[in-house]
């Protein structure tokens, strides 16, 4: 690890030790004045940050665990989702393959770097598999409708989240001197949750003009875009511990991060939403399950590690 890299490492975890004591401060205030929805929002989005802050410090020692970790909540959110979608007897023995053989399979292949098996698992095996496994039970009531959640579920929960850790063996042109493979994600990771913070505060601020007030009665276009600003702005500011040569790179992809995560956050309230459910578990104390903590992440990873690798990548 580089010095840049220890340094931005460092101001994070300070950061987040300032936030954790102002979120606690205001906890234990007495006052009719404060939002106690909003505190305790804020407060299980810093803990969200803390976990995973914690995995991708991880990174820099046990890329292998790293991963293993990120199979884990992958886990954990399939089964959430599960949960949110009714199923027959018919597809049981779909999710079996779905839980016990693809799953551990896409993570294997990230962490084998085979990036030719793990891109088209999911999206082309998987999914063919899933139909025609259902379909040979033979029940076919309900049949798009059903293997439509499964697959959902997979690409969401799975394979999506998978290119985060996927970001460990992402190797760039311009591997300048502050480059680090585990700072490749820990700038993701970091980028992403600021942004969802940063989203859910101008949303507070600013709700003039809601996105959809149905799904979600906090998130705004003016929130959205302040927070796109803002984030692209930070990226700007951590130019010097960015895996990115030129500061306005760096913000641009600051600003794609803000605009997807944004966008799987939206969506994830329209699932649980149709789902007649507002949380979808307790993994994060405080919030509604790992799902809601995930969901940014989960539409974040993918276009960003295309993009870079588009762009940056050597193949």
């Amino acid at each position: 690890m580089n010095a840049n890299l220890l340094a931005f490492v460092g101001t994070v975890l300070l950061l987040l030790g300032i936030a954790t004591f102002v979120g606690q401060w205001l906890r234990k205030r007495e006052s009719p004045a404060l939002d106690r929805r909003a505190i305790e929002s804020f407060n299980s989005r810093i803990q969200a940050w803390w976990f995973f802050t914690a995995v991708i410090v991880m990174a820099f020692l046990l890329p292998g665990l790293t991963v293993l970790l990120f199979a884990a909540i992958a886990f954990w959110a399939l089964r959430e989702f599960v949960t949110l979608t009714p199923t027959r007897i018919g597809d049981h023995r779909a999710l079996f393959w779905v839980f016990f053989f693809f799953t551990p399979m896409q993570f294997l292949l990230v962490y084998l770097d085979k990036y030719g098996l793990y891109s088209v698992l999911i999206p082309v095996f998987a999914f063919l598999f899933i139909a025609a496994r259902a379909a040979v039970y033979g029940d076919y009531d309900r049949f798009l409708e059903r293997i439509a959640k499964v697959q959902c579920a997979l690409m969401i929960c799975v394979y999506c989240l998978s290119y985060a850790p996927a970001l460990l063996y992402l190797r760039i042109e311009e591997q300048s001197a502050r480059y680090y493979p585990a700072g490749m994600l820990f700038f993701f990771i970091t980028i992403v949750l600021a942004s969802d913070l940063l989203e859910w505060f101008w949303s507070r601020v600013y709700s003039r003009h809601l996105i959809a007030e149905k799904i979600d009665p906090v998130m705004s276009w003016e929130g959205v875009l302040a927070g796109a600003a803002s984030t692209a702005l930070l990226g700007v500011v951590l130019q010097w511990a960015s895996p990115f040569p030129y500061w306005w790179q760096t913000s641009a992809m600051a600003l794609v991060i803000a605009l997807t995560g944004a966008a799987g956050s939206l969506t994830m309230s329209a699932i649980k939403r149709d789902r007649g459910e507002v949380t979808s578990g307790n993994f994060v104390e405080g919030h509604g399950g790992v799902l809601g903590r995930i969901d940014s992440i989960c539409f974040a990873a993918p276009v960003f590690y295309h993009v870079t690798r588009y762009f940056f990548g050597v193949a």
